[in-house]
C-alpha cells in the first residue's frame, strides 16, 4: 500500500503515469494497475484522466496535502537512520544549467570522486526551472538580478554561488551594417539574442544615474544557450546579453564590443537550490559544503 501511494504522489506531481513510472523505476501499465487497485482499496476516485494530464479529485488532492507530509517525515527518518553511519555513499541527483555543468560542475564532480568513490551522482542538463525537488537534490539556476529585483516565492533554500556583470554586446561588423544603439530603447530597432532562461528572458534592465530603464527586447533568436548566443553575436547576427565572464577573450580580442557603455548591467547570478529538511544525507551535506567553497575558489583564482 504504502508503495502505491508514493507512486501516487509522483503521478501528481508530474502530472503522467508514465513520467512518474520512470522516475519511480516501474512500468507505465504497473504504474496504471497500482492506481487502480489503491482506488478500489479506497473505494474513491483519485485521479481525473484526460488525453492531455493527470489531475488529482477532490479525495485525491487530500490524500495527496495529507500524505505528502508524512512522506517528508519518513525520508527524514531513513535518513537521520542512514547518517548514524556517516557514510559518504549513494546517489547524489543534480540538476543543472549547460552553463555552469560546462565550466564549473564537471571539474568540482572529477575532483569529489577522487576522494569519494562510494557517491554516484546523476547529472541532468537543463536551462529551465525545475518545478520539484523531490527526485533530485540540488538544482543549479541561472538567472539575471539587479537593483530592485524581487525573485519569486519559493519554499526552497537558495544559495547563491556567484555573480558576474552582464554585458550587451555585438560584433563590430553588426555595427557597421546596423549602427550601435545609443539607449536601451534603441534596442527594440535591433537584432536581439533571447534566452527566456538564462539572462533575464526578454526584458533588458539598465540604469543610468540610479534610474532603471527595462526594454522588451526584439526577439530575433531565442535559445536556451548562451554559447549558441555568442557565437550568433560573433558572427554578426544581432546584440547579445551575455555574462561578461563568456566573452571576456573576444572583448579582448575586439570580436565582439561592448554597447550601451555609459549604463550599468544587471548581474548574470548562478544558485544552488535546495529542499529544507531537518535531515539531509550526509553525502549531500558533504558535497554541498564542498560545491560551494570549490566554486568561489575556481572562480578567485580566475
Amino acid at each position: 500500500m504504502l508503495d502505491k501511494i508514493v507512486y501516487f504522489l509522483h503521478v501528481v506531481r508530474t502530472g503522467s503515469f508514465s513520467v512518474a513510472a520512470k522516475q519511480y523505476g516501474i512500468s507505465a501499465s504497473a504504474g496504471s494497475r497500482w492506481i487502480i487497485e489503491l482506488e478500489e482499496s479506497m473505494g474513491v476516485s483519485l485521479l481525473k484522466r484526460s488525453t492531455r494530464k493527470v489531475v488529482p479529485t477532490q479525495a485525491g488532492l487530500k490524500l495527496y496535502e495529507r500524505f505528502s507530509r508524512v512522506n517528508s517525515e519518513i525520508d527524514d527518518i531513513f535518513t537521520e537512520i542512514q547518517n548514524l553511519g556517516n557514510d559518504d555513499r549513494g546517489i547524489i541527483r543534480i540538476a543543472s544549467t549547460p552553463l555552469f555543468a560546462r565550466d564549473f560542475l564537471g571539474t568540482i564532480v572529477g575532483e569529489y570522486l577522487q576522494d569519494h568513490p562510494h557517491v554516484t551522482f546523476r547529472i541532468m542538463e537543463t536551462a529551465f526551472d525545475v518545478d520539484h525537488l523531490d527526485e533530485i537534490d540540488f538544482a543549479i539556476r541561472a538567472s539575471a538580478i539587479y537593483q530592485g529585483f524581487q525573485e519569486k516565492d519559493s519554499l526552497l533554500v537558495k544559495r547563491s554561488l556567484l555573480k558576474y556583470p552582464l554585458m550587451a554586446c555585438c560584433s563590430p561588423e553588426y555595427i557597421q551594417k546596423f549602427g550601435e544603439p545609443e539607449v536601451p530603447d534603441d534596442l527594440r530597432r535591433h537584432n536581439c539574442l533571447y534566452a527566456s532562461t538564462l539572462v533575464g528572458g526578454s526584458k533588458w534592465v539598465f540604469e543610468r544615474n540610479k534610474e532603471m530603464t527595462t526594454v522588451s527586447i526584439s526577439q530575433t533568436v531565442e535559445v536556451e544557450d548562451s554559447q549558441f548566443i555568442k557565437t550568433v553575436a560573433l558572427n554578426g547576427g544581432g546584440i547579445g546579453y551575455l555574462p561578461v565572464r563568456l566573452i571576456e577573450e573576444e572583448l579582448d580580442s575586439g570580436s565582439l564590443v561592448q554597447v550601451l557603455r555609459n549604463y550599468t548591467n544587471s548581474e548574470f547570478e548562478f544558485s544552488l537550490y535546495y529542499r529544507p529538511r531537518r535531515q539531509m544525507p550526509a553525502r549531500c551535506v558533504n558535497f554541498k559544503d564542498y560545491l560551494i567553497r570549490r566554486v568561489r575558489e575556481i572562480s578567485e583564482a580566475e
